[in-house]
């Protein structure tokens, strides 16, 4: 992996971080609204679940491997 690609998936990876923490503002917005939507917080979740899966195989990708 060179340099370039550890740059873009370095972006990436601060591009998922901002849509987690998107996601977990809206989340927030709509319980402390009351809202009644409960599928629509689901989904919510899930993707956000998604995210987090996303961002710590990205983060692994960039850790690199050491042979012991």
């Amino acid at each position: 992996m060179d340099d370039r690609d550890i740059v873009e998936l370095r972006h990436k990876l601060e591009d998922l971080r901002t849509a987690h923490r998107d996601l977990d503002d809206s989340i927030a917005a709509l319980v402390e609204a009351g809202s009644r939507d409960q599928l629509q917080l689901q989904r919510l979740k899930k993707r956000k679940l998604a995210l987090k899966d996303d961002m710590a195989r990205l983060e692994s990708a960039l850790v690199p491997d050491i042979i012991a």
